[in-house]
């Protein structure tokens, strides 16, 4: 149930993060074959493109915690272990997107380039080629998700861990597209708040890594449900 919450909130983060926010109106320019100035002056903006990309990029990252899962079930019989494990991995890439260490091999962005969106597929395989190529920018806090994913105990939990995690990058997405000219105004403001953003999230994550280590993750977890029932509808 935890665990959900925190795979929307890391989604919204990456959304968030300096190589994917600054970025949005160029990637919504490419994606619907417009540009920029021609959506600035567009009442309406097809978002048909824009949700095929996001369903592409959602694809990939629900296959890549579908087989965290399963890779974490083969090593079922060393459970302790692997949770031990996954609490490390969250808490060293949290201490990364906080700021506190350095891991160089994350500082680096590659972007995959495809032809322009000349069908229905187009905007699948080029939201398939943003999930492959901008994974190394996104990778502390995808990682962390990636690592949650791999102490479920179903293939299916992993799924919909990725699945809100993709939810959560795909929604404001989506939503900038609908307000490109409001969006613009906002990334501009909040540029200067993204590194705070970044750290926020860090802390957040580093948080969970601990809960994982101690094994204290689900006693949380109970712990919000009997405080707000409500949640158990979310599981």
């Amino acid at each position: 149930m935890l665990e959900i919450f925190i795979a929307l909130g890391a989604g919204l983060i990456s959304f968030l993060s300096p190589c994917v926010l600054p970025l949005i109106p160029g990637y919504i320019s490419y994606i619907s074959g417009t540009s920029l100035n021609e959506l600035i002056e567009k009442e309406n903006i097809n978002l048909i493109p824009i949700i095929l990309f996001t369903i592409g990029f959602s694809i990939v990252f629900i296959i890549f915690g579908a087989a965290s899962t399963f890779l974490g079930q083969v090593l079922l019989q060393n459970s302790n272990e692997l949770r031990i494990g996954a609490g490390l991995v969250i808490c060293i890439l949290s201490l990364h997107l906080i700021g506190i260490i350095n891991l160089k091999f994350l500082n680096y962005e590659k972007r995959l380039h495809t032809n322009s969106n000349t069908n229905f597929f187009s905007p699948i395989l080029i939201g398939m080629a943003f999930a492959f190529g901008w994974t190394p920018c996104i990778g502390p806090i995808l990682g962390s998700i990636l690592a949650l994913a791999s102490t479920e105990e179903s293939i299916n939990r992993g799924i919909i861990l990725l699945s809100f995690y993709s939810l959560g990058l795909a929604l404001p997405f989506i939503l900038s597209g609908y307000l490109i000219q409001k969006f613009l105004i906002f990334s501009k403001n909040f540029k200067k708040n993204i590194n705070l953003i970044s750290k926020i999230g860090g802390v957040i994550l580093l948080i969970t890594g601990i809960l994982i280590l101690t094994n204290q993750l689900q006693a949380l977890g109970y712990y919000l449900l009997n405080i707000f029932p409500f949640l158990q509808n979310f599981g």
